[in-house]
C-alpha cells in the first residue's frame, strides 16, 4: 500500500514540475491539479488518474496543434503562462467532486466512478472538438439555428470537430474499460461525453456569446451535464 502511495506522490511531483516547466499550467494551477488528482485517485484509483491524465495530454496536444492558426479565436480567459486554477477546476472539478462522493458514499461507488468517467469524456470531447474543429472543420454551423456561422465563435460547431469530440470520449471510455472492465458502459460514457460536449456549444450560443457566463463556467457545466447524464443512464 505504501508503495502505491509513493508511486502516486512521485507521479504527482513529476506532473507538477512538467506542467510548470512546459508552461501548460501556472504554478498555482499545477498544485490545484495535484489536489484534484489526489481526490480522483481516492475515488477511482489509478484508472481515475489515468482518465484525468489522458484528458490533460490530449487537451494540451490539441491546444498546441497549429496554435498560430487559432490565435484570433483565443478565449479572453486563456493565460500565456499556462492554464489557471479556475480552468483546472472548470475541466476537472466534477471529477474531484465524484471522488469525494466515493469517499462519502462508498456504497454507490460504481455510480460515482461512471459519472467521473462521463465528466472526463465531456472535457476531452469539448477540447478536441473546439481546438481541432477550428483547424480541420470545413463548414461551420450555429448549434441553435443550424445556419452557417463563423468558426471559432461560441456555439458554432462543425461535423469534423464533433467527430473529433466523439473520438476523445471513446479514448476516455477505453481507459475506463481497461481499469474497470469491458461492457455496455463504454457506449454510455461516449454518449454522455458527447451530450456534454453539445451542451457546451448550446451554452456557448445562448449564454457565453451574450456575455452572461464565461468559458470556465461553460466548461464546468458541460462536464456536470455529462456526469448527470451518465448517472441517469446508470440508474435507469
Amino acid at each position: 500500500m505504501l508503495a502505491h502511495y509513493g508511486l502516486l506522490v512521485l507521479t504527482l511531483i513529476a506532473g507538477v514540475v512538467y506542467s510548470i516547466s512546459a508552461r501548460k499550467l501556472t504554478p498555482v494551477a499545477a498544485i490545484t491539479g495535484a489536489v484534484v488528482a489526489c481526490l480522483v485517485f481516492a475515488g477511482a484509483g489509478y484508472t481515475g488518474v489515468a482518465m484525468m491524465t489522458t484528458f490533460f495530454i490530449l487537451g494540451s496536444a490539441a491546444t498546441s496543434w497549429q496554435k498560430h492558426r487559432k490565435q484570433s479565436f483565443a478565449s479572453p480567459e486563456e493565460h500565456q503562462g499556462g492554464r489557471t486554477p479556475a480552468q483546472v477546476l472548470a475541466n476537472a472539478g466534477v471529477g474531484a467532486i465524484t471522488g469525494l462522493l466515493v469517499l462519502s458514499f462508498p456504497a454507490y461507488n460504481t455510480l460515482w466512478i461512471l459519472m467521473m468517467a462521463g465528466s472526463f469524456a465531456s472535457a476531452t470531447a469539448d477540447t478536441l472538438s473546439s481546438e481541432l474543429g477550428i483547424v480541420y472543420g470545413r463548414r461551420f454551423f450555429n448549434i441553435i439555428t443550424l445556419k452557417p456561422d463563423q468558426g471559432g465563435l461560441d456555439g458554432v460547431i462543425s461535423i469534423e470537430g464533433t467527430l473529433f469530440g466523439v473520438a476523445g470520449s471513446c479514448v476516455i471510455a477505453l481507459v475506463y474499460a481497461v481499469g474497470f472492465g469491458w461492457g455496455s458502459s463504454l457506449i454510455w460514457i461516449v454518449i454522455a461525453g458527447t451530450i456534454g460536449n453539445l451542451t457546451d456549444s448550446v451554452l456557448g450560443a445562448l449564454l457565453e456569446r451574450r456575455g452572461y457566463i464565461g468559458n470556465n463556467a461553460v466548461n464546468f457545466l458541460n462536464t456536470l451535464m455529462a456526469a448527470l447524464v451518465m448517472g441517469l443512464i446508470y440508474l435507469i
